[in-house]
């Protein structure tokens, strides 16, 4: 990623447009000036390493301008940087680091000042495990590793600058633009609200971490810093319209990463009233390959939409044939945008097909493609599972359950049963000052699905759904935890 292209632009804005400010993060504004003497100070503690060009270092994607800065060093030293979450747990960072080849593990202290630690080479946590290619990739982003170890996907440099060309064309992004940047540093989220923002000599404005979830906080940086741009997850939307203000500055609005309610959409509409709105759909394999421009005066959920120019779409059924035409199955994708397959070549045969000549990427989602080839997304191909021998779709499920008036959320996962096999279990919040209870719930489920498919176990609070650091319902947690309560039950 994080091109040659890149790092010579933001060169040039630390020249250019030295005053202006890059990033803001809580009460710091960091110039184009300042980013580039931070990043200068890093390239020269990076050469005191005396790495060869090409190696691998592993730095943790604390989401400060310090670490901003230190990416584009190790970028600009022809290093390339593995971004893990900074929450992963350290033996399962230091695993990924060895799988990706690190030398070093590369923090900033509280004083600005760098620490390496070297990291201990591991061969039989490489093998299989390509060696990245410094010639292409400056950057190394994981997957969410919610079925373990996370997945190493190698961003290209080319891909990362055919999609900044995209987006900022797209979007009709300038160096005036102000973005509001709300995922973590290692999501795919970051390459437009960070680093093609910084690209364009923009400004970003960081949301700190501890302070995601609250609404004033984020509603006083979307005002005060004059942001135009906002991409997230419904959360950040929900949040961001709480109790009604207006911000008036902010142009363009994209959703992403999960579904929009349709009850939000009246709200987002006074909140933002001159923006416009677009729902966003792609994963970190391929980067953004659909979007669908928002009425935010429709009743119903929006669908996934067309997929951007220069990206293919196919829809297979299960038999792996094509659908041409209306019809429902598998989408796979393939795009400008797309990495070239993962770190562990073991995992590309699965993940990736060839179709007359054209590499796609299985999504695992399944969709819908209308005539005129509108597409929706319809859950996925790991949410159907078998209850009492009975294919059942966890999605129509929840769907169902937070349709009970009396419902504010609802989260339904499958359980191991070993009777049979898969059991159902919802995590519900209720809504303020009403008497939900599970019998009621699952009364309600009965009305409108056959029996296999009524949860048979529901939990009911007035607490909030957990969830991922980027918004989205955090269904491992809530799994494991029942999980937990009854081994001890």
């Amino acid at each position: 990623m994080p091109s040659t292209h890149l790092a010579a632009s933001i060169d040039a804005h630390s020249r250019e447009r030295a005053g202006r400010v890059a990033l803001s993060y809580g009460r710091r504004a960091v110039t184009y000036a300042q980013l580039g003497d931070a990043t200068g100070a890093f390239r020269a503690q990076l050469a005191g390493l005396g790495l060869p060009e090409g190696s691998t270092v592993c730095v943790p994607a604390h989401k400060t301008p310090e670490t901003v800065a230190l990416l584009l060093a190790v970028f600009h030293e022809g290093l390339i940087a593995l971004a893990p979450s900074p929450d992963l747990g350290i033996s399962a960072r230091v695993r990924l680091a060895q799988q990706a080849r690190a030398t070093h593990t590369l923090t900033v202290c509280a004083d600005g000042a760098l620490t390496a630690e070297a990291v201990q080479a591991n061969a039989v946590e490489a093998e299989g495990f390509d060696r990245a290619d410094a010639t292409r990739t400056r950057l190394l982003l994981t997957t969410s590793g919610s079925t373990g170890t996370p997945k190493i996907v190698p961003i290209p440099a080319e891909s990362f600058d055919a999609f900044a060309d995209w987006a900022t064309a797209e979007f009709a992004l300038t160096g005036d633009d102000v973005g509001l940047s709300y995922a973590p540093l290692n999501f795919d989220l970051a390459l437009l609200d960070v680093w093609t923002f910084l690209r364009l000599g923009a400004q970003v404005v960081l949301v700190e971490k501890d302070r995601a979830t609250e609404a004033p906080h984020l509603q006083g940086l979307v005002a005060g810093h004059g942001v135009t741009f906002v991409q997230g997850v419904p959360m950040l939307h929900r949040l961001l319209a709480q109790d009604g203000p207006e911000f008036t500055a902010v142009r363009a609005l994209i959703t992403t990463g999960d579904a929009l309610a349709p009850e939000l959409l009246a709200p987002l509409a006074r909140t933002f009233p001159n923006a416009r709105f677009h729902n966003i759909f792609g994963c970190t394999e391929t980067n953004d390959s659909f979007i669908h421009p928002i009425d935010p005066h429709a009743a119903a959920a929006p669908p996934i939409g067309r997929p951007l120019a220069g990206v293919r779409a196919l829809v297979v059924d299960a038999g792996g044939q094509v659908v041409t035409g209306a019809g429902t199955g598998e989408l796979l994708v393939s795009t400008p945008f797309q990495t070239a397959g993962y770190l562990r070549s073991a995992l590309n045969e699965q993940a990736f097909t060839v179709r007359d000549g054209q590499v796609y990427y299985r999504t695992g989602d399944i969709v819908s493609r209308t005539d005129d080839g509108l597409f929706t997304l319809e859950g996925r191909a790991d949410w159907q599972v078998k209850v009492r021998g009975v294919r059942t779709n966890l999605q129509e499920v929840e769907t169902v359950v937070a349709s009970h008036p009396d419902v504010a959320e609802a989260v339904v996962v499958a359980l191991p049963d070993e009777q049979t096999g898969v059991r159902l279990h919802a995590h519900v919040t209720r809504r303020p000052a009403t008497a939900l209870t599970g019998l009621r719930l699952r009364t309600h489920v009965g009305k409108h699905l056959p029996r296999h498919a009524i949860p048979s176990s529901v939990h009911v609070t007035e607490a909030p759904i957990p969830r991922t650091s980027t918004g989205k319902p955090d269904r491992n947690l809530i799994r494991n935890n029942r999980m937990k309560e009854n081994e001890t039950a």
